[in-house]
């Protein structure tokens, strides 16, 4: 039997299983998933033993892990004993899949919440269980407590549980079914109530607006922006003059939201702001007043905001919710499609849709974004008309 190649293992799509000699054999699935099985006798029966996906297993690595499972088995050994000794713990699992997966996370602080959220949740109860002895009653018993009250933690905990289990399949850690999966049937149906973020309402804008701008603050003049632009809070307090060109400003995939690069349309009026903090700092556009100098430039603070809503008088409002003001604005005033208001919120699109839409709408965006700068701006240039 002619053994395979590593062309041969990347191009092969028919389903089957293709033979590499000495019992092991690459097995695709109908959904086009590849994995390595060892066919070998074990205690005089024959076993089919899951070595890993032919991702993350290489031609060469399947090869030395057959021959070492062969070799126990001729010992009168058996292979999966023998890896099940040294199987991961759910614990185990977790830190290493954490630690694959950390570069791609927005920020160390979220790569640090990711993992607590399992320690302070599903540790406890999985914590020390091999990896082959979770089963859906254990997964319950960690999303119980928390899948009635807590509806958000318990979906990213359930999310990250099943993860997990993936990456150890894939891996040849675990051999079972996904123990995360099917645990919704055995649970409650979730009296979801979506708390979204509150928002002001877009006929109070202009008013609002006009307010800011008697406020001279680093804080001001950042939330004007994060307004003017529709950006996220943390786009905006961490943005470099580097970024900047012209009348554009690229956020960088590392970021944005949807981890591509995002480009910003300014109007006149983001210009104005930009030539107003112009100086404070020569990386950071909306510095921290309160560390400059001291121990180096930082990003303006996300309480800054909360302290600045609270000298207003302002109660209720939150950064984020002035995206949703834009987005109902775009619907009840403006009337523009869909499609361009999505874009200039830099929202992910679903898979249909990115497949069709290559292009950011860039020109379209900008002279929505002047439109929008005009309504915001309505009150202090008079202007009835856009109210």
């Amino acid at each position: 039997m002619p053994k395979l190649s590593k062309r041969r293992v990347d191009t092969v799509k028919e389903p089957g299983f293709y033979g590499d000699g000495d019992g092991l054999y690459l097995s695709v699935k109908p959904s086009g998933s590849k994995s390595w099985v060892l066919r070998t006798v074990v205690l005089g029966r024959r076993r089919d033993i899951g070595i890993g996906s032919s991702v993350l297993v290489s031609l060469a690595d399947a090869r030395d892990k057959a021959r070492e499972l062969r070799k126990v088995a001729r010992d009168g050994g058996d292979p999966l004993a023998e890896r099940n000794k040294k199987a991961l713990t759910f614990g185990e699992a977790a830190q290493e899949y954490h630690r694959i997966i950390a570069a791609s996370f927005s920020s160390e602080k979220h790569g640090r919440l990711w993992l607590s959220g399992l320690r302070i949740h599903a540790f406890p109860v999985l914590g020390d269980l091999p990896l082959e002895h979770v089963c859906v009653a254990d997964v319950r018993k960690v999303l119980e407590p928390i899948w009635q009250t807590n509806y958000e933690t318990a979906r990213r905990i359930r999310q990250r549980i099943e993860a997990i289990f993936d990456w150890a399949k894939a891996e040849g850690h675990f051999t079972g079914e996904n123990p995360s999966v099917g645990v919704k049937r055995v649970l409650k149906p979730q009296r979801r109530n979506p708390t979204h973020h509150a928002a002001l309402p877009w006929t109070e804008l202009p008013a609002f607006y006009e307010a800011l701008t008697e406020r001279e603050s680093t804080a001001a003049l950042a939330l004007r922006f994060i307004i003017l632009t529709t950006s996220r809070s943390r786009e905006v307090r961490e943005a470099r003059w580097l970024e900047l060109d012209g009348n554009v400003w690229t956020i960088p995939s590392d970021r944005a939201k949807t981890r591509k690069p995002h480009r910003v349309p300014l109007s006149a009026e983001c210009i104005k702001i930009l030539e107003q903090v112009s100086g404070l700092d020569d990386d950071l556009i909306f510095p921290s007043v309160r560390y400059r100098g001291t121990r180096g430039s930082r990003p303006l603070s996300v309480n800054a905001f909360r302290a600045l809503y609270s000298r207003m008088g302002q109660v209720g409002l939150t950064t984020h919710g002035f995206r949703s003001t834009f987005r109902d604005w775009c619907s009840e005033k403006a009337g523009v499609s869909r499609e361009v208001a999505e874009a200039a919120l830099a929202h992910s699109l679903g898979e249909v849709e990115r497949a069709y839409r290559r292009s950011d709408l860039f020109n379209l965006r900008s002279e929505l974004m002047d439109q929008w700068s005009d309504y915001v701006l309505s009150n202090r240039l008079g202007d009835s008309s856009n109210r």
